[in-house]
């Protein structure tokens, strides 16, 4: 660990800090119906795309007709992925000749971009055409990140209203979000990807000559080693910049490259991978100052803040010094060893981030559901590829996905408010609403949905050889963690690999395809239940009983909720992965 580092991270969360406030007063413009500065070329763009689909802006919702609206239109675009993976040997843009995808690939990979988990078990650049990245993948970039922020303001507006039965119109919040903040976002972020290096062409790969041709020994088919003579190499290429714009602005993260963010087409310098770190908080960072404008309760926004605040920074502190450790296992075997390991882990790392930027960015894309990589999580040590992992079972309400973080907080927000109360003897109110055993039953329905997803998957997974540990690359705890890390990624909707697992199988790909919309669609009906009936409820004054959403105290409250829950849910899941694989390397065992 060193000073440079720690300037690193502190300068991170400084800048997400100074630019919470200004994103998210506009953010509150945009759904509040102000003018904007967009408003001269965005309104009359907004107006003809309702004319075309039919759409009355001026017609509210309730809770159900929202929830209703939100699942035809995502399983319209799950579906219409599917199809166009399935025939993109067909359709155009495609110069390397690329197939269909297979059936059980191409209905994970739509179950995923359209839960905006953005998993691939594929290497993007060999299976999915130009055509398919553009109009398949980035447009459900766009439109699940949409989806997320249009749900968080519904949940704000269930929070705000008194007596109402509506939440607001799911069309038309959908298609601000898209216009006025992610679209514009992109535009101008591509553009700074550009400069620093990102590809954007539509040719086709090159085949380039190694100056040093590469010997590589591989098993015939008789069992007898084989020396193979690599000479050339293809280099992918395309659209990327505009991708990766929308993967990190929309906390979607699935790569134009097999290599993620740690490809130099992706992300060439420190100074984009530090833009693309910042690109990731900065909508779910804005939204809590949007809570705060919208509910009337600026210090509230803030103090929401300062829990996810707390929480990355925990996170990123035990990732940071576990990687800065040398592995014992390697230390004193002989000079070289020691000498490679003695400025920390540097495996799974690229060299022109090192230590602090990839523990930084670990912890980045993990406490948001982005799930983009700069390195190689499986290549962690043992508690320092546990942080990526713990984040996720915290429900990714640090900072979060867009719009999905902060729904996934202020669900907690309710059950600490309602500890809150029974620790005083007082029926539980958070901002003139009192919370009732409806609104707490279904907060604990959409927090079980995802423990009970994932440690279900995984037990089955681990018990079967045939299907489930055959895909490991690894035995012991290190195999388990592969496992359990690929579901609760899948069911978190983060959508990063512990890049050990062979994820590209029928099993796989379909039970994780499964988890990825449980976790996004089961979690959403209960908390849209939640918003419609806090809508409908009276406004009731503050009294002594009530506990204040303001203070540090409800902040220290609300982060001990999150980790009791996370802690106690995946604990002993925890102990028989990371944490026992921990103990026994330093006891000089690997796997």
């Amino acid at each position: 660990m060193t000073m440079n580092g720690w300037i690193q991270i502190i300068v991170f969360l400084g800048v997400i800090f100074l630019i919470a406030k200004p994103l998210g007063i506009f953010m509150a413009r945009v759904f509040d119906r102000e003018k904007t500065f967009l408003d001269p070329v965005l309104r009359p763009v907004e107006r003809i795309l309702y004319k075309l689909t039919g759409v009355n802006e001026s017609e509210e919702m309730k809770w159900g007709e929202y929830c209703i609206s939100m699942l035809i239109f995502s399983l319209v675009s799950m579906l219409v992925l599917y199809l166009i993976q399935r025939g993109q040997g067909l359709l155009p843009f495609n110069p390397q000749k690329l197939a269909g995808v297979a059936p059980d690939l191409a209905f994970n990979t739509a179950a995923s971009f359209s839960t905006n988990t953005n998993w691939q078990s594929y290497t993007p650049e060999t299976t999915m055409s130009y055509f398919t990245q553009m109009a398949g993948l980035a447009y459900h970039n766009f439109m699940s990140a949409a989806v997320g922020i249009a749900l968080a303001i519904a949940f704000i507006r269930g929070v705000v209203r008194r007596e109402k039965e509506t939440i607001g119109n799911f069309w038309v919040d959908m298609t601000r979000a898209t216009l006025w903040i992610l679209l514009p976002m992109c535009f101008i972020f591509a553009l700074a990807l550009v400069s620093q290096g990102v590809v954007q062409n539509f040719r086709a790969y090159d085949t380039v000559k190694l100056l040093e041709p590469q010997h590589i020994q591989k098993t015939g088919a008789d069992g007898k080693a084989v020396t193979q003579t690599v000479s050339e190499q293809v280099i992918a290429q395309g659209p990327v910049a505009s991708q990766e714009a929308i993967k990190m602005l929309g906390t979607n993260g699935g790569g134009f490259f097999n290599a993620n963010s740690a490809h130099p087409f992706e992300n060439p310098t420190p100074f984009s991978n530090f833009l693309q770190m910042l690109a990731i908080f900065a909508i779910p960072a804005g939204l809590t100052y949007t809570l705060g404008i919208m509910t009337g309760a600026k210090l509230h926004g803030w103090a929401v803040w300062s829990a996810m605040a707390i929480l990355f920074l925990a996170g990123v502190t035990v990732a940071y010094w576990a990687e800065s450790q040398a592995n014992p296992l390697l230390h004193g075997v002989d000079q070289h060893a020691t000498l490679m390991q003695s400025g920390g882990n540097m495996e799974g790392k690229e060299v022109r981030f090192g230590i602090a930027d990839s523990a930084l960015f670990a912890t980045v894309t993990t406490d948001a559901s982005c799930g983009a990589i700069n390195g190689v999580h499986d290549s962690f040590m043992p508690l320092g590829g546990m942080v990526p992992l713990v984040n996720i079972m915290l429900g990714e309400v640090v900072f979060g996905g867009v719009g999905s973080g902060l729904y996934g907080m202020l669900i907690f927000v309710v059950l600490t408010v309602f500890i809150a109360g029974l620790m005083v003897g007082r029926t539980p109110e958070y901002l003139g609403k009192k919370i009732e055993a409806y609104d707490v039953k279904m907060a604990m329905l959409s927090v079980l949905i995802f423990p009970l997803t994932v440690l279900v998957f995984t037990a089955i997974s681990s018990a079967a050889p045939s299907f489930g540990t055959s895909a490991t690359s690894n035995s012991g705890p290190h195999g388990l963690t592969e496992i359990l890390y690929a579901y609760t990624s899948t069911v978190g909707n983060n959508g990063s690999a512990f890049a050990g697992l062979s994820a590209n199988t029928h099993w796989y790909n379909v039970s994780l395809g499964i988890s990825m919309i449980f976790g996004r669609f089961l979690v959403i009906v209960p908390m849209l239940a939640i918003a419609g009936n806090l809508a409908q409820k009276k406004a009731i004054p503050p009294s002594l009983g009530t506990f204040p959403v303001t203070t540090p105290l409800f902040t220290l409250l609300l982060v001990s909720v999150i980790v009791i829950v996370g802690a106690l849910t995946f604990f002993p899941a925890l102990s028989l992965g990371p944490i026992l694989e921990h103990l026994l390397m330093n006891a000089g065992k690997a796997f």
